[in-house]
């Protein structure tokens, strides 16, 4: 063979050899890419949740779904929970992400965090649905080990599962005294009258026309935008825990009280104790069977003089 025809042919042997390399490595990426893409819960299985069960070393409680609407059961109690937060919850299971396996002997559950008596999230529907142990974030924080209870298993990926875990259960309660404001479904437009009684004097803002007329207190000229800050306040305020150890009937609640009139009839009524030194009150709404403890901070934006409302 001339040398020229063994040029040709090393040539041709080399550019098989490239292409027989560049094809196993992406055949290999492939199968990489599949062993750590991943999903914990099918998004059609979740569908079928009713109940989540939240257990780590500080927490312990339950999550139901009743008539479509997710409560809070802790300490033998049920509270109304954040219907955005179970389902963005439920969401970071399902959604297929990396998740490479780390190990799968059980000898390395516990440098992994992965013990029995590790965080543990169980999913029910008519059975359980999903059974998961939560462990130890890595060194860098930015991912955490888990594995199906029952299973060998191990695999990291993104902690944003510790922050569900790991926060208070108030993290989960619905404290907005207007619950329905959560997710936006009550407007500013659909208010109609607002009504604030205090022992000092009675303020009345109804709608008119599209804008408000304010009795109760004087002034030369009401700023409309300054009564719809307000009103916005109102639909948004919330408190941070719920206190039981008062009932709705105590006559703290009759003094204060402001009275929101929709659009649909609908007629919602909070009554107020007066507030302690801290500036905190408490709150009962109509209809409900709780107590919410209102923040000082929060508690400001309910009680307006004149001059807030007066156009400068």
């Amino acid at each position: 063979m001339t040398y020229k025809n063994r040029l040709i042919s090393l040539g041709a042997l080399i550019g098989v050899l490239t292409v027989t390399y560049i094809a196993s490595v992406i055949f290999t990426s492939d199968i990489g890419y599949k062993s750590s893409s991943y999903t914990w819960l099918d998004s059609k299985t979740a569908e079928k949740t009713i109940r989540i069960v939240i257990k780590d070393a500080d927490n312990e409680f339950e999550l139901k779904k009743k008539s479509s609407q997710w409560f809070v059961t802790h300490n033998g109690l049920e509270y109304p929970a954040k219907q955005l937060r179970v389902e963005d919850f439920l969401k970071l299971l399902t959604i297929r992400s990396a998740w490479p396996v780390r190990s799968t002997n059980a000898s390395t559950h516990e440098r992994f965090g992965l013990e029995q008596s590790a965080s543990r999230v169980t999913i029910y529907g008519e059975t359980v649905l999903l059974d998961l142990v939560v462990g130890n974030e890595d060194v860098y924080k930015n991912e955490i080990y888990l594995r199906k209870a029952g299973q060998n298993e191990v695999r990291s990926g993104d902690n944003a599962i510790k922050s569900y875990i790991s926060s208070p259960v108030t993290s989960w309660y619905n404290l907005r005294l207007i619950p329905e404001t959560e997710n936006g479904s009550i407007d500013i437009n659909s208010v109609q009258r607002l009504s604030v009684y205090t022992p000092q004097e009675t303020q009345v803002f109804s709608r008119k026309n599209r804008k408000w007329e304010i009795s109760g207190i004087s002034m030369e000229k009401a700023n409309q935008n300054a009564v719809d800050t307000y009103i916005r306040q109102i639909l948004t305020v919330e408190g941070d825990n719920f206190e039981n150890s008062v009932n709705s009937a105590d006559t703290m609640f009759d003094k204060t009280s402001i009275v929101l009139e929709l659009g649909n009839g609908r007629i919602v009524t909070v009554r107020f104790n007066d507030a302690d030194e801290t500036g905190r009150r408490l709150a009962h709404v109509n209809g409900k069977d709780y107590i919410y403890s209102i923040p000082a901070w929060q508690g400001e934006k309910l009680f307006k003089n004149a001059s807030s409302f007066e156009m400068q």
